[in-house]
């Protein structure tokens, strides 16, 4: 097999560079990253966790030389889970002459700043899946997570291996992530030999779903899917766990972190939650992909005290991938690195990313894992672990 190039061999790179300077700039002055992150409202639990991980990514590098012989510099900030901040941050970032900005984990977010992107030409690479940001591809705009119709399918595959043939969905009207999620369930549901016998509406504010339950219950539906992000999805959890609904519970990689687990706490076991491999990465044959898992738990959980959730691998990745492009292209000239990240095949802890011209979402379905609920705990469920040996080695 055709090894791929890993952190690793990134890594191995920057120490080789170390002692030279910015070929494009002839200056050994500090390389400045900029991350927009929402560290206070809704999504603060996301963006927290992205920010400890991009944290400990740049410290790994400069503890190791920097980057092309350069310290990493950088700079966060807040959203404040808003996206008229989100833009402001970019164009404080951009004054501030940022090689590239890791973006907000907030889809609504990462939709409002990418105007600003496409005109300013500046690498974006993004810790939100929604579809909108690479379909079309914006030149400059790379995400890290797997998007929403990327966990559609994923669902969907694993849905049709249990013979289920009817679902019922239910999603956040005013998050972009839920509704490219409902979308993309839409789109392909039928590929796989399914209906959709519900599609339920509620917002990230709703408290109460009773009335959606209830829906789903009279629908004849084998399974349930869900799309939301933030507290709403602690609430239906714990209101599903009592409304005598007798079908298996299907959460995305929003949930799998145990910023959710704990607040759900009890109502959570049994539930199925798709995640990025990271989040399981104990479970994976032995080889590159495992890993890449490897590191970023010891380093994560040996900093911070707690494995490391879905949003922390993404961070993490994230800055690798940023890093690589930087690397690759040798110096800090924008259109350069986004030369450099069109063409980057690498892997990482979330899997092995293809970007390429026509995709700048890089990541396939085969990177995701079914899990379910066991012990307070996400495991793999048998079918998902079947599908590890094709992801061994990235």
């Amino acid at each position: 097999m055709r090894r791929l190039p890993s952190v690793f061999a990134v890594l191995a790179v920057v120490l080789a560079a170390g002692c030279g300077a910015d070929s494009t700039s002839g200056t050994d002055d500090p390389i400045k990253i900029g991350m927009i992150a929402s560290l206070t409202g809704n999504y603060a639990p996301l963006g927290s966790e992205d920010k400890k991980a991009v944290e400990l990514a740049v410290q790994q590098i400069n503890d190791k030389g920097g980057l092309l012989g350069r310290q990493v510099a950088l700079t966060v900030l807040d959203d404040k889970s808003q996206p008229d901040q989100s833009v402001l941050a970019f164009n404080q970032l951009k004054g501030d002459g940022v090689a590239g900005v890791l973006g907000s984990p907030f889809s609504n977010s990462a939709l409002a700043t990418i105007p600003q992107v496409d005109r300013n030409k500046i690498p974006y690479v993004s810790l939100t899946p929604a579809d909108e940001q690479v379909n079309p591809v914006h030149p400059y705009v790379f995400v890290v997570p797997a998007t929403s119709a990327t966990y559609s399918e994923r669902i969907l595959q694993y849905y049709q291996a249990q013979k289920y043939t009817k679902v019922a969905i239910a999603y956040d009207t005013k998050s972009s992530y839920a509704k490219a999620g409902f979308a993309g369930t839409q789109a392909k549901a039928a590929q796989h030999g399914i209906t959709l016998v519900a599609a339920e509406e509620f917002q990230t504010t709703t408290t109460e779903f009773s009335a959606v339950l209830n829906h789903v219950k009279s629908s004849g539906a084998q399974a349930l899917v869900v799309w939301a992000t933030g507290a709403p999805s602690v609430g239906f959890a714990k209101q599903y766990a009592t409304a005598g609904l007798d079908i298996p519970l299907m959460f995305t990689g929003a949930q799998a972190s145990t910023l959710w687990l704990k607040p759900t706490g009890a109502a959570a076991e049994g539930i199925f939650v798709a995640s990025s491999l990271a989040v399981v990465g104990a479970a994976l044959p032995a080889g590159t992909q495992k890993q890449a898992v490897t590191t970023l738990t010891e380093s994560f959980t040996s900093k911070y005290g707690y494995p490391p959730p879905q949003f922390a691998g993404d961070g993490y990745s994230g800055m690798q991938l940023l890093a690589a492009g930087i690397q690759q292209a040798g110096g800090t000239d924008p259109a350069k690195i986004q030369q450099a990240l069109e063409g980057l095949t690498l892997l990482t802890p979330n899997g092995t990313y293809h970007y390429s011209a026509t995709d700048h979402a890089g990541l396939s379905a085969k990177y995701i894992s079914i899990n379910v609920v066991k012990g307070g705990a996400f495991q793999p469920t048998e079918w998902a672990s079947t599908q590890f040996a094709a992801v061994a080695n990235g």
